[in-house]
């Protein structure tokens, strides 16, 4: 069998084992729909153009604080039912902001990047350094993406990772702002192509398998929904700063070499602190899988690249 493939089978068996998401009996027992408290408009758990919890949820959701600032440029096209979008921007009403383009906000270059691949994309790792390891990533070459793909991960390789990754003893991250693009991949490319977001440095994720259930013709499981993107930014953000607690069990984290900081009183170890991200994401991904057999839903047959 396929390694990619077979790396994808193992995540899908257990893809939030070890995470800590809150408990979401109270989302279950919800069986009609309530109007937004702001809107007025028909929802099941939230409204996704207000970006706030219906009012039987109110307080029952937990609410995620970010260590930074977050932006999702959201394509006017892009169905908002269908958007992870809104999940981060009701699960973290502080620090996510949605816009619809061509509305773009301006930007301190210095600290702000865009979620995006291509040549001159750097890994989360060199945002630390402020320099670009060549030797260590060396497939992130804009010609062998498809035109204008969706805010995800780029197929990397990762060569001798145990001896390149570093933790760096930071009292903070490189950076305080992130802008992602929301839409699908086909999309996105008339966003991304705007000069005022060309400006902005580019960072490019580590590999991790999608399990967005929505299904984008041509593109492999290694893009990600954006919720999915962002949770995979502050987790390796957290880790190149921090390390992760010995008793954080995520398989996520497993590709990064274990670094333990739980006695230092100076380090904050990853323990689960943005895992709330996918709350909703959890739910409906579960909710969906007992409706539908994973091994007959479009989006896990996308190939590996």
């Amino acid at each position: 069998m396929n390694p990619k493939s077979l790396e994808a089978r193992n995540c899908d068996d257990t893809p939030f084992e070890g995470m800590h998401i809150d408990h979401f009996e109270h989302l279950n027992n919800l069986k009609n729909r309530s109007p937004c408290p702001r809107c007025g408009k028909s929802r099941m758990y939230f409204c996704y153009t207000c970006y706030v919890p219906v009012s039987k949820l109110a307080d029952r959701i937990p609410i995620c604080k970010l260590p930074i600032k977050v932006d999702i440029i959201k394509h006017k096209r892009e169905i908002d039912g269908k958007s992870t979008a809104a999940h981060a921007a009701v699960l973290a009403p502080q620090d996510v902001n949605v816009y619809i383009y061509p509305e773009v906000p301006n930007y301190n270059l210095d600290k702000t990047v865009l979620l995006y691949p291509g040549a001159d994309a750097r890994t989360v790792q060199e945002l630390f350094t402020g320099q670009k390891n060549t030797v260590t990533y060396k497939e992130h070459l804009l010609a062998e993406l498809p035109h204008g793909y969706n805010v995800g991960t780029l197929r990397t390789k990762i060569v001798d990772i145990d001896n390149n990754f570093n933790i760096y003893h930071t009292d903070k991250f490189p950076i305080d702002r992130v802008v992602l693009i929301d839409s699908t991949w086909n999309q996105s490319r008339g966003i991304y192509a705007d000069e005022r977001l060309q400006q902005i440095p580019k960072v490019v994720l580590q590999n991790r398998v999608s399990q967005f259930w929505r299904h984008q013709k041509g593109s492999p499981r290694w893009y990600l929904s954006t919720v999915e993107a962002l949770h995979q930014l502050l987790l390796e953000l957290h880790l190149c700063a921090w390390g992760r607690s010995v008793h954080y069990r995520s398989q996520l984290s497993f590709q990064y070499p274990i670094h333990s900081f739980d006695d230092h009183p100076q380090c904050n170890p990853y323990t689960g602190q943005y895992d709330n991200l996918l709350y909703f994401f959890k739910f409906m991904y579960e909710k969906l899988h007992t409706l539908y057999k994973h091994e007959d839903m479009l989006s896990y047959k996308r190939p590996m690249s």
